[in-house]
């Protein structure tokens, strides 16, 4: 990974700039504005010694930001990190010494303090000990920024994974959708060829709907209570006297709330699929309404007739994939709950839109 992976926009590595400029200036000019009424020493010579310092920690902090850390500590080369360290310290401790010594050389007339005499290697352990703290802050900095670049892929990475399942749940919805219509029509054909004919044409327009507008993230809840009224309208035209169908979606026909596009769809087929029997009365109640800020609820009860083994009408894929879109479209803002009471189905889904 490059080391301005995380600055990818230009605005990005621009601020990266600009913060690293502004922060060297303070460090810069931090000793001037605390030691300023010494006048024993000349202005001169502090600008030497304090530029002195100062190019000696840009070497180390960018050394080691865009080289040493990356190409060795990263690479778990460590021994070869800390001993390139200790050489570039070691050697810029030494340089910043004798460099200072030059002061005098340098500028002659200027006033000068001498405190008491020290070693050599007391003074050169003074000017080591903040350029061990820069390189221990260029490694902060970059590993910040490594675990930075890391999150954001990992991020990414996840948001891509849940796009593709969630493109695949879609897809299986089609065919699942498809599947259940078609049976309900070709059962029609034997019964009443016009009728047939214009559930057909009621079927284009839910398949319109369920390969352009599920295509989309969201759709409003009146575009979905919509489509369960079209949906619910197909299905009756099979049904005889002994099954009452009721839809209650009044309340919501004209909300413009967001909605993931065939959220409910899977509960209104399994109503009609295990709802009516052909040998008793059947009843089925769906209802769609809004409470509070947003608060959306959509129910199911219906007379429970399980079918056989041999009925693989489904295979129980649209209860997992509706329970799987639920937790990657609505993490902690759903409720799903589902239970059979004597004989009776009764299904109940909460969004917190």
């Amino acid at each position: 990974m490059s080391t301005n992976d995380m600055y990818k926009h230009p605005y990005q590595r621009m601020l990266q700039v600009i913060i690293h400029f502004v922060s060297w200036i303070l460090l810069f000019g931090f000793p001037f504005l605390v030691f300023s009424r010494d006048n024993d020493i000349a202005f001169d010579i502090k600008l030497w010694h304090h530029g002195i310092v100062l190019v000696s920690m840009l070497a180390v902090f960018y050394l080691n930001f865009f080289v040493l850390t990356e190409r060795y500590l990263f690479q778990k080369r460590i021994p070869r990190f800390f001993l390139y360290n200790v050489v570039l310290v070691v050697v810029l401790g030494v340089l910043i010494h004798y460099w200072k010594e030059m002061g005098p050389t340098l500028f002659p007339n200027a006033p000068i303090r001498f405190g008491p005499e020290r070693s050599v290697l007391v003074l050169v352990f003074r000017d080591i000990f903040p350029l061990i703290l820069v390189m221990g802050l260029s490694v902060a900095v970059k590993a910040t920024a490594k675990w930075y670049n890391l999150e954001a892929q990992h991020r990414e990475e996840a948001e891509r994974r849940a796009q593709a399942e969630l493109q695949n749940l879609r897809q299986q919805i089609n065919p699942h959708f498809l599947f259940n219509t078609l049976n309900n029509i070709y059962a029609l054909i034997a019964i009443s060829p016009d009728k047939a004919q214009n559930a057909v044409h009621d079927l284009s327009k839910l398949l319109r709907y369920a390969l352009y507008e599920n295509e989309s993230d969201t759709v409003t809840v009146a575009q979905e209570a919509a489509f369960i009224t079209r949906y619910v309208d197909l299905m009756r035209i099979r049904l005889t006297a002994e099954t009452t169908v009721a839809l209650d979606v009044k309340t919501v026909v004209d909300s413009s709330l967001p909605v993931a596009p065939m959220l409910f769809i899977t509960l209104v087929e399994n109503a009609f699929k295990h709802g009516i029997s052909p040998n008793r009365p059947s009843f089925i109640k769906l209802s769609m309404h809004l409470e509070g800020d947003g608060v959306l609820f959509f129910k199911v009860i219906n007379s429970f007739n399980p079918k056989d083994t041999s009925d693989r009408s489904g295979s129980g894929i649209g209860l997992d994939n509706l329970r799987r879109r639920l937790d990657l479209l609505y993490p902690g803002r759903h409720a799903f709950e589902q239970r059979i009471e004597e004989g009776t189905y009764r299904a109940e889904l909460v969004l917190n839109l």
